[in-house]
């Protein structure tokens, strides 16, 4: 039996990359598809592997820039051959369920979330602040994308998604069902912290949905401390608004994370997220988290017990989020209790027994590990 993993792109190890390192645990014989493909970024992750990428690897800036090429996506991905294939298992935040499926095979898509930025986040992507020459290309493809997005739909068999708000989305823009599989967190690496901490902590990618400017305002304006973790494109604008009391770290390697999270008082979490792998990591850590009360994290935390939430994304609702947050304690170690569910080993053994109840005596011990 023949499996093929589809994955958007193999640019940096994120959380869909995480979900597809433990597919490839489970399915040691697949074969990989990939629009591009930067081998220097996984440490070996792939090594042994077969991987497939599209012409946009041959393309000038399409290892690094490839976002510029998105109205050529549904051609790329359907220029790969999947005909020899008997399961197609695809990894996708974008494009990767759009692989064409000829041969009418089982195809599982693990489903991250619908594009986001032709679909719901559109404004926040391209809004009125980004540059003309991006935004009226990007509106004049969106109508084009979303109908290859829906159309890519007839070759997927079933659907998973990573948390109960993507399947929402999966159910109001698809029309179709699917079945929640939490995405691993690598709670392993992480131990309960010891004391109170001495100060708020946002670990996060500096780009606008994420909202850092929230906590960077509010801690500014109270004289908080506050602790940033993280780079991109929001970096400069955060810290012209930040006042003394708000430090910047940039980028931190899965080895220095736990360190910030044992001085720190709180996670800060004020973006929506589909899943949200940061707050899991917190809780881990037993670090409460102060978050916005919507998206993913309404299947990991609960306002009162691992932290507190904030219903509005405005800098009033934060503020009072973290007075009353003040009036509180948590233990270190029933936080991290309540991280336990979300661990890789869960998810490997989930998914085990997922395909083995789904395709029965079609996945051979061969092609999926026990």
């Amino acid at each position: 039996m023949r499996i093929a993993l589809v994955h958007d792109w193999l640019t940096g190890m994120r959380g869909g990359e995480k979900v597809l390192q433990c597919l490839l645990e489970l399915f040691p014989g697949a074969d990989v598809f990939t629009l591009v493909y930067r081998p220097e970024q996984f440490d070996g992750m792939l090594e042994g592997r077969r991987v497939t990428t599209s012409f946009l690897q041959r393309l000038p800036f399409g290892k690094t820039r490839y976002q510029y090429y998105l109205p050529l996506y549904w051609g790329l991905m359907g220029g790969f051959d999947l005909s020899s294939y008997d399961l197609i298992v695809s990894s996708s935040s974008a494009c990767a369920k759009w692989v064409r499926n000829p041969k009418k095979a089982l195809h599982v898509c693990y489903c991250h979330t619908p594009m986001r930025y032709i679909w719901d986040l559109f404004e926040d992507y391209f809004g009125p602040s980004t540059s003309p020459w991006v935004r009226w290309p990007a509106e004049f493809f969106r109508p084009y994308l979303q109908r290859c997005d829906l159309k890519s739909n007839e070759g997927v068999t079933h659907f998973l998604a990573n948390s109960t708000e993507v399947q929402g989305r999966i159910q109001r823009l698809y029309g179709r069902e699917s079945q929640v599989f939490h995405p691993p967190v690598d709670v392993d690496r992480f131990k309960a912290k010891s004391g109170p901490g001495e100060y708020y902590l946002v670990i996060s990618a500096l780009v606008p949905y994420k909202k850092v400017d929230l906590a960077v305002r509010v801690c500014t304006k109270r004289n908080l401390p506050l602790v940033v973790v993280g780079k991109g494109s929001e970096e400069k604008r955060l810290k012209a608004m930040a006042g003394p009391t708000v430090s910047f770290k940039g980028w931190a390697s899965d080895n220095e994370i736990p360190a910030y999270y044992e001085k720190a008082k709180a996670l800060l979490f004020p973006g929506m997220e589909d899943f949200g792998i940061v707050p899991v990591e917190s809780l881990a850590a037993g670090c409460p988290v102060i978050a916005f009360g919507e998206g993913g994290v309404k299947d990991t935390l609960k306002d009162g017990e691992t932290g507190v939430f904030f219903q509005e994304q405005t800098e009033e609702a934060l503020g009072a989020a973290m007075e009353r947050f003040g009036t509180m304690t948590f233990d270190p170690a029933a936080l991290r209790e309540k991280a336990m569910p979300f661990s890789k080993a869960r998810f490997l053994f989930r998914m085990q027994v997922y395909f083995r109840r789904l395709y029965g005596v079609q996945v051979q011990e061969e092609n999926l590990k026990l």
